[in-house]
């Protein structure tokens, strides 16, 4: 079984009381009809419980029961007997505890609404319980711990692609998405005429991020007909940038519903235009003050390499956790922009890990590999395992790409899902950062996945052999 963590992450001491939050929640808004719960499973999908609004303190006061097998599930809810998990264990509850600073309001809910984030503890006889090491949240806090204790904390920043589509049609019927205007479907990259097409419902997103307190940044249509990008600013808490990634996908989700309308994180939704990516920024700051990569007198470089260096050499390892999806390998093809090989360079938007231009203060490392489907709080961790990795081996890099590098020869990204499974399951590397136990679990999960596609008959094959 998985072994739980034994101390406790640094976010609780520095926190007001819960019962501030609740109060301060009841004083703005009133007591909700309803709060959900919301627990990211492994494939980040948001599982939970309504809870009366009357009982809102006693989420804080007693937790939520789920069951621990709840991160035993695959990407269709259904149980993974494999993952030894489930009915062996008793099928024992964990204890949820929220997060703080998520309780918030849900504008588009038809009823006064709340919601809060929750993680997965494991009861010990204390009062909060051990953190449950299969939840992908308490795998994130592990290893931004191990920064801490080198004096480093991760500043990061995500980036959110997405597709809005029509209302679903026939079951199994490609999706169709929402053209502009213009109804054309053609590639118009970051065109203002774009955004003002979907003004009401792009306003009621932000709108709705700024009534939940998510730091959204920009928007820009992106380089297909209903694809947009929302990005995050930067946050000094690596747990809490995570936590708006899983909140924003909610957010454009249901303000998508209430306009009629469908979003999707599928990576790769349409066969002839681009895939959804989340790109995620990672600098490194030092407790003593300053960015680690901005360093004088080399040192900063140095840093920088050596972290570049341990995410190529963690690459192919980690991949599953960056591309989770069978769809997801649909995405990695040459010229889409998302990256095919295990390489990186300077302000070079083809390569798997790019420094982007910027002052030295703000030097920072684009990791460009993950689908908008991937589990933001996994790929974080799987980022930070592979910065800190390079880091303290001193790993140096390949010499960077520079020009198109779909062009260069490079070591291959996997090209499919049953090689990433395989890379992640005997990873030694996936063992250190994650756990055995997660490693076993987490492939065995992905590989029934693989084998429920692989099994299917595609439309396609009728089309050619009935």
């Amino acid at each position: 079984m998985p072994s739980s963590a034994t101390g406790r992450h640094a976010e609780d001491a520095a926190l007001p009381p819960a019962e501030d939050e609740v109060a301060a929640y009841l004083a703005a808004f009133g007591t909700p009809d309803v709060v959900e719960v919301l627990l990211p499973d492994t494939s980040a999908v948001l599982r939970g419980k309504w809870i009366p609004g009357a009982a809102l303190r006693k989420i804080w006061k007693d937790g939520v029961a789920i069951p621990l097998s709840i991160f035993g599930l695959d990407i269709w809810g259904r149980e993974v007997d494999a993952t030894e998990i489930h009915l062996e264990t008793g099928d024992k509850d964990g204890l949820c505890w929220p997060v703080p600073g998520t309780l918030k309001p849900v504008p588009w809910a038809p009823r006064p609404t709340a919601q809060v984030l929750i993680t997965m503890h494991e009861p010990d006889g204390s009062a909060r319980g051990a953190p449950w090491k299969l939840d992908p949240r308490q795998q994130l806090a592990a290893i931004v711990d191990r920064f801490a204790a080198r004096g480093l904390v991760p500043c990061v920043a995500f980036e959110l692609e997405f597709y809005l589509l029509k209302p679903a049609g026939a079951p199994g019927a490609p999706p169709e998405p929402v053209f502009p205007a213009t109804g054309e479907a053609r590639q118009n990259m970051y065109a203002m005429s774009d955004l003002d097409a979907f003004a009401p419902l792009l306003h009621d997103m932000r709108a709705a991020c700024i009534a939940q307190g998510l730091p959204a940044d920009t928007v820009i249509s992106e380089a297909a007909p209903g694809q947009f990008e929302i990005n995050l600013y930067h946050r000094t808490d690596a747990l809490a940038a995570a936590d708006d990634a899983i909140l924003l996908r909610r957010v454009i989700d249901g303000v998508a519903r209430r306009h009629g309308l469908r979003a999707t994180f599928m990576a790769k939704p349409l066969v002839d235009f681009a895939g959804s990516g989340m790109h995620v920024h990672v600098s490194l700051m030092e407790t003593s003050g300053g960015n680690l990569f901005a360093r004088p007198e080399g040192a900063g470089d140095r840093a920088l390499r050596h972290a570049a260096g341990g995410l190529l050499a963690t690459m192919a390892d980690s991949t599953l956790i960056f591309v989770p999806s069978y769809n997801g390998y649909r995405r990695l093809v040459p010229g889409s922009y998302a990256p095919i090989s295990i390489s990186w360079g300077y302000d070079n938007r083809s390569v798997a890990v790019r420094v982007p231009n910027g002052p030295p203060a703000a030097r920072r490392l684009e990791h460009r590999i993950a689908g908008a489907e991937a589990h933001p709080h996994l790929v974080l961790a799987a980022i930070l395992a592979g910065m800190l990795e390079g880091i303290e081996a001193q790993i140096e890099p390949p010499p960077p790409l520079s020009g198109n590098a779909y062009e260069h020869e490079a070591p291959r990204l996997s090209p499919s899902m049953e090689e990433a499974v395989t890379r992640f399951g005997a990873s030694p590397f996936i063992a250190r950062a994650f756990g055995e136990d997660y490693r076993r679990i987490y492939a065995v999960m992905k590989r029934e996945e693989m084998a429920a596609f692989t099994r299917a008959i595609l439309p396609l094959e009728y089309d050619v052999y009935l």
